[in-house]
């Protein structure tokens, strides 16, 4: 489970109040971690190029005449580029035929370029003109000035607005699907550098069990994981941590929180290389658990495990999830989504977002194929009391799952 856009007080702590942790951490580096990333290669031009060109087969095949998608994941798994969203409009246009064209502020020109991978034609624009004139006119460059054009599914409002009112003989679709169909089916090269992933954040997560102590805080356990993530060759993406009745709510508490005998640990961490995301989940007790404690991580274990039996060739994904709830709820929780119990879905995609579609939830009919890539994270949270979540992250194979990490093996060896 991977948050971005929500932080409470110890979320934050966590994540943006680790830079002191962090920094502490530093002036006494982790000691026997070295890089595990040595090896990892990234996505290649040649694979960046096979993707646009099967955008395209698509584009044409449904009559649509280009795809324009801004600063994001999608406009970095098409093109390589690497750039954050803000007012100033960076966008691609991809025609059905043809070379891409990237339009981007003149003064950023330079730095946008350092992560294109693909070629294709850069066109600038100035603080007093119009981005939306120039994808319009690269639409109408490609043979896209009328007709259909696709606009990926989170491209903003605005942007959308700009080239309408720029180029008004177009017809307006969503690229959700073209997109989907692309980024669905994980490649051995996306496959590779996710097992690199997870594999630096689960060595991290085991420095970490091994290293806390009493009176810990969140921002200086997470502190002490983006180090060790950052001394394995991982950039750190997000590092949450939740200490006793924090962690029965799923994204955290504003309660101030300190390590202590008998704590509930619940951290949930990630790490990218070459983009690519882990997302790791794992719950321990300081000292020693209570029944339980015990009767609940076990419970959640078996939640994991239920979950990668429902994983078969075919099967809507939703159907996951109502497979780990209806044993939860022949064990007394819920039902359904209630508390206590499982108040979110069991898993989610994971590739270059940590979230993405499909999801291990009721009701999501996409069917489950080879290539695919979830987080397992079926939780138990008890208000008032605590919460248990363990997640490791899978792929579909055309025989069945394959976890990219093992599950934990007992509330006392968790990692």
């Amino acid at each position: 489970m991977r948050r971005r856009a929500f932080l409470t007080a110890a979320a934050a702590a966590a994540v943006a109040g680790s830079a002191l942790a962090s920094g502490l951490a530093r002036a006494a580096a982790p000691t026997g971690l070295t890089s595990m990333t040595k090896d990892a290669r990234p996505i290649s031009r040649e694979e960046r190029m096979a993707r646009i060109g099967k955008l395209q087969r698509l584009m044409s095949e449904q009559g649509v005449g280009g795809m324009i998608m801004e600063s994001g994941s999608s406009l970095e798994y098409f093109t390589g580029v690497q750039w954050r969203r803000s007012e100033r409009t960076t966008a691609a246009v991809i025609p059905a035929k043809g070379e891409p064209v990237l339009v981007t502020p003149a003064f950023e020109e330079p730095s946008v370029r350092e992560t294109l991978a693909v070629g294709g034609e850069v066109r600038p624009w100035n603080e007093h003109e119009s981005p939306f004139a120039l994808l319009a006119g690269a639409l109408r460059d490609r043979g896209a000035g009328v007709g259909k054009i696709a606009f990926e599914d989170t491209t903003r409002l605005y942007i959308v607005d700009g080239v309408r009112a720029a180029a008004p003989g177009l017809s307006i679709v969503s690229g959700t699907a073209l997109v989907r169909a692309c980024r669905l089916i994980k490649s051995p090269a996306e496959l590779a550098l996710m097992q690199t992933a997870n594999d630096v954040t689960l060595a991290a997560l085991r420095h970490v069990h091994a290293n806390v102590h009493a009176g810990m805080n969140p921002g200086e356990i997470g502190g002490l994981m983006n180090t060790a993530t950052s001394a394995l060759g991982g950039s750190p993406e997000f590092s949450l941590v939740l200490i006793n009745e924090a962690s029965a709510y799923p994204h955290g508490s504003k309660q101030p929180q300190t390590l202590r005998d008998g704590s509930v640990i619940l951290m949930d961490v990630g790490c990218t290389v070459h983009g690519y995301q882990s997302d790791i989940s794992r719950t321990w007790v300081m000292g020693s658990p209570t029944a339980r404690h015990r009767k609940v991580w076990d419970t959640v274990k078996r939640g994991q495990e239920i979950a990668l039996a429902a994983a078969k060739p075919g099967v809507p994904v939703g159907t996951i999830d109502d497979a780990v709830r209806a044993y939860y709820e022949k064990e007394g929780w819920g039902p359904g989504y209630k508390l206590p119990g499982l108040s979110h879905r069991t898993g989610h995609g994971i590739g270059l977002d940590g979230h993405e579609p499909p999801y291990l939830v009721h009701g999501d009919a996409t069917p489950l194929e080879a290539g695919m890539c979830f987080s397992d994270e079926p939780g138990i949270y008890i208000p008032g009391e605590f919460g248990i979540r363990l997640e490791d992250c899978w792929r579909m194979t055309e025989t069945g799952p394959k976890l990219f990490t093992p599950f934990a093996r007992s509330i006392d060896d968790p990692i």
